[in-house]
């Protein structure tokens, strides 16, 4: 085996990243297969209700594609540019034939890779922090090979955050991307 590339490490980084947040929760995480990959979905959460603020569902799914990235996102107004590589993902992630909710995760690692993990005796810190988007009813892009898409900056992926995702859909809320002008 051949040693991990920065790309695999901020990509495991992330997943890391999710595990913790659906732990902490209390949302199950299944990493997805090879299949699920190839059409935008790198992990399935479940989280099981009763939630906040009602809802009527009691187990309620989303579809995640994490992203990492060392590069220092754009603020545009109130939220955090990403340049998404791959049309098709962003086509699967904005389309609203899907009965099961997608949501995109960014990461964004501090530019120095010494400062992604830090270790000490009374933490194991992973530096920055991860914003989730819902790109389902997002315009189609006329790109060939990325678009960007905008992170508000209030979505922050942490274990509130996806509770209160969960939550929305769990009252059949699905989150609708919410265009940004530039």
């Amino acid at each position: 085996m051949r040693p991990l590339t920065h790309q695999n490490i901020e990509s495991e980084l992330s997943y890391a990243y999710l595990h913790a947040v659906a732990a902490r929760a209390g949302v199950g995480c299944k990493v997805s297969s090879r299949h699920d990959d190839n059409v935008g979905v790198d992990a399935e959460l479940t989280g099981w209700g009763p939630f906040p603020n009602g809802g009527y569902r009691q187990e309620v799914d989303i579809k995640v594609q994490l992203k990492a990235t060392v590069k220092q996102p754009v603020v545009v107004g109130n939220s955090f540019s990403y340049s998404l590589s791959g049309i098709n993902q962003y086509n699967d992630l904005r389309t609203d034939t899907l009965s099961t909710p997608r949501i995109l995760v960014v990461l964004f690692l501090p530019s120095d890779e010494k400062d992604w993990l830090v270790h000490t005796e009374d933490a194991l810190q992973l530096k920055n922090c991860a914003y989730w988007v819902s790109l389902r009813g997002a315009s189609a892009s006329s790109n060939a090979t990325a678009q960007t898409v905008y992170l508000p900056k209030d979505q922050t992926f942490d274990p509130n955050g996806l509770i209160n995702i969960l939550a929305k859909i769990s009252k059949n809320e699905i989150p609708l991307y919410q265009e940004v002008s530039v």
